[in-house]
């Protein structure tokens, strides 16, 4: 494995699915005058000198082919995007003769995904210790830490997440729960991954752990087997698209 940060070699890699129970063809939708998918694409080439497309649908393939970006087919048996980025890599280091060091997963519907996240989450590496990188962001006064949509995550003082929960963790004993927020900081998951190559492969080997199957969280499976999540904190919001309706809202305040 590379261990000198200035020379390894990073692959941000897009998983895109054309099936979505609330918004199908999400990944093609127009967003002012592009592809949502270009967007996310353009936005990662400005960090990663490698950067791909790694889709099951023919549709997103031949698009991502006539805005002049990379892609790959992939099976269309994946259950998660890590799953999906481990078999491109395989893919982009065979065709490219070259290979990657860290593997960025980037969200495909997340068009206004901000450079200085991308670079954030880069920057781990830098310790050579780092298995597994993600983000984490303070949450609002605005915003429900009870909505079981957006997760929890508990870190370590070596910054590590400890846990993630779509629970408000930590409980705050002896507290009203309307006064949690003012008595504690609480973290949300953004949901952006990045792995070391080989640690990508070992992951997408693993059998779902019963901390995963109770809160539908991946990234358990991985804690719960011994794996260490590097974290770093932002204050850049991000607008995930679940539907048109989020697509209409985002476009109009961005």
């Amino acid at each position: 494995m590379n261990t000198n940060y200035n020379t390894l070699i990073f692959a941000g890699i897009i998983p895109a699915r054309f099936a979505s129970t609330r918004f199908p063809g999400k990944p093609l939708a127009d967003i002012l005058g592009k592809p949502m998918i270009q967007h996310v694409y353009e936005k990662s080439q400005k960090v990663f000198d490698i950067v791909y497309v790694a889709t099951d649908d023919k549709r997103i393939f031949d698009t991502v082919v006539n805005f002049g970006g990379n892609v790959v087919m992939t099976s269309a048996m994946h259950k998660s995007g890590t799953d999906r980025c481990a078999e491109a890599v395989d893919i982009i280091q065979h065709q490219l003769n070259k290979t990657i060091d860290v593997v960025v997963n980037i969200q495909g519907d997340e068009p206004f995904i901000a450079e200085e996240q991308l670079k954030t989450i880069k920057k781990l590496f830098a310790d050579s210790e780092t298995m597994i990188a993600t983000l984490v962001k303070p949450f609002t006064d605005n915003e429900d830490i009870f909505n079981e949509n957006s997760p929890k995550v508990v870190v370590s003082k070596a910054n590590e997440a400890m846990y993630f929960s779509r629970s408000p963790i930590p409980f705050i004993r002896g507290s009203e729960k309307e006064k949690w927020q003012k008595q504690f900081v609480f973290f949300k998951h953004i949901g952006l991954y990045a792995y070391r190559a080989n640690i990508l492969k070992q992951l997408a080997m693993l059998p779902q752990g019963n901390l995963e199957n109770a809160e539908s969280l991946e990234q358990l499976r991985w804690l719960e087997s011994g794996y260490k999540i590097k974290v770093a904190q932002t204050d850049i919001e991000n607008y995930a698209i679940d539907t048109p309706d989020d697509l209409i809202k985002i476009v109009r305040c961005n």
